[in-house]
């Protein structure tokens, strides 16, 4: 393919990182990665659904992970149910938390705290939840005065009353469960990443443009520029629209120091074809929506790039230095 494939926009934002970026330590771990400021792509998706060719992405991830998302749910349960397993380490670092600052010892590991969250209800209701992640601000932000708000739902509505709102914006920034602007009780122990999207009709086709304040550019980005391609389709074919463009919008974008090899093999492959995504029409509104209705075709990408994911950010704990659990 020649160089204008869409998806040299992100090849070639991993190579100005290599090149450019500027060297950062994550507070907490002490992990290293290299970091660039205020980027942008952009991914018509008239000419095919952005996921990445260069490596395999996990497309049922994706799947699950939206769906997880657009229903309100908080419990990593049913994600483990269907063996995507990529949010399981922020529940078992709480549960790890818990166990200790009551005297006990952690005698599970996380491998068996996810088969017990799969396998014993109780444990995951006790244990499976992340409150205040993506699902619960999307679908039941919470108020004041004690009531819940359904941005997503809002959204879809306002955009069938007022095709030409200027307002359809969800957020999942809310300040008084985030970082040191929470009391510890309340802080969220998961860090807001992709966290705030607007969509727009333009001229009969939906785009939505997403801003991300952090995002790891080798393992999470692919990932995110398909599951929100993938929610412009939908709500392009929920509101009667056309899907349109996707933008991506981040702030702080990064490469971390265990994943630099990776991403130069990575850059050695051409990119191929992107795949075609349909929907099947029973899918009229936001409750119809199920992952079996989504229909992948032509996807043939290179093998996947094995790496570590890294599991930064969250709540710090000055007293200790890390990031509290």
């Amino acid at each position: 393919m020649d160089n204008f494939h869409p998806e040299y926009q992100y090849l070639n934002l991993l190579k100005e990182v290599l090149e450019d970026g500027v060297r950062k330590v994550d507070r907490g771990t002490n992990i290293v990665l290299h970091s660039l400021f205020g980027k942008q792509t952009r991914y018509d998706l008239t000419k095919g659904f952005p996921l990445l060719t260069t490596k395999r992405v996990y497309w049922k991830g994706v799947l699950h992970e939206l769906f997880w998302f657009m229903s309100g749910q908080t419990n990593i349960k049913y994600l483990v149910d269907n063996n995507v397993n990529i949010w399981n380490d922020y529940p078992y670092k709480i549960y790890q938390k818990k166990i200790e600052s009551s005297g006990g010892k952690i005698e599970i590991t996380k491998e068996e705290f996810v088969e017990k969250i799969k396998n014993d209800s109780k444990f995951a209701k006790e244990n499976g939840e992340l409150h205040r992640i993506y699902g619960e601000m999307w679908r039941s932000w919470p108020t004041r005065k004690g009531k819940t708000i359904d941005q997503l739902k809002w959204v879809i509505q306002e955009l069938k009353d007022d095709p030409d709102a200027k307002n359809l914006i969800v957020n999942s920034w809310n300040p008084e469960y985030l970082y040191t602007m929470a009391t510890n009780e309340d802080a969220s122990r998961f860090p807001i990443c992709h966290n705030m999207y607007q969509v727009s009709n333009r001229g009969g086709k939906l785009s939505l443009h997403l801003y991300q304040r952090s995002a790891d550019l080798f393992m999470g980005v692919p990932f995110n520029i398909a599951s929100y391609a993938l929610l412009t389709i939908i709500l392009a074919k929920i509101t009667g629209y056309k899907p349109g463009e996707f933008i991506h919008t981040f702030g702080d974008v990064h490469i971390y120091d265990n994943h630099i090899e990776q991403v130069k093999e990575q850059l050695t492959r051409l990119p191929k074809i992107f795949p075609k995504v349909t929907i099947d029409n029973s899918v009229k509104n936001l409750e119809d929506f199920r992952p079996e209705h989504i229909l992948l075709e032509g996807y043939d990408p290179y093998p996947s790039l094995k790496a570590e994911l890294t599991v930064a950010g969250g709540l710090y704990d000055p007293l200790t230095g890390k990031m509290a659990g």
